[in-house]
């Protein structure tokens, strides 16, 4: 996933992204359908929030995974 990736060229720039599935959709619905600024923006800001949600999924499992479970109770011998 770390590959570049070249955006669609617009008013003679090209810009480089970070291979995202997010970005990849993007340009897909993008060509097909023409989107305007305002889409465009909503969009960007949907690809955020996608990337903050699988954000919280990783930590949450993280942290599930690191949780030390008890391994029984003491017991005192006489």
């Amino acid at each position: 996933m770390s590959e570049p990736q070249v955006s669609q060229p617009t008013e003679s720039e090209r810009v480089v992204y970070e291979r995202c599935l997010c970005r990849e959709a993007f340009d897909h619905l993008r060509d097909f359908l023409g989107v305007s600024p305002a889409v465009k923006e909503h969009l960007k800001s949907s690809r955020i929030e996608f990337l903050k949600a699988i954000r919280t999924v990783i930590d949450e499992r993280i942290e599930h995974l690191s949780k030390t479970e008890e391994r029984g109770t003491k017991v005192t011998v006489e």
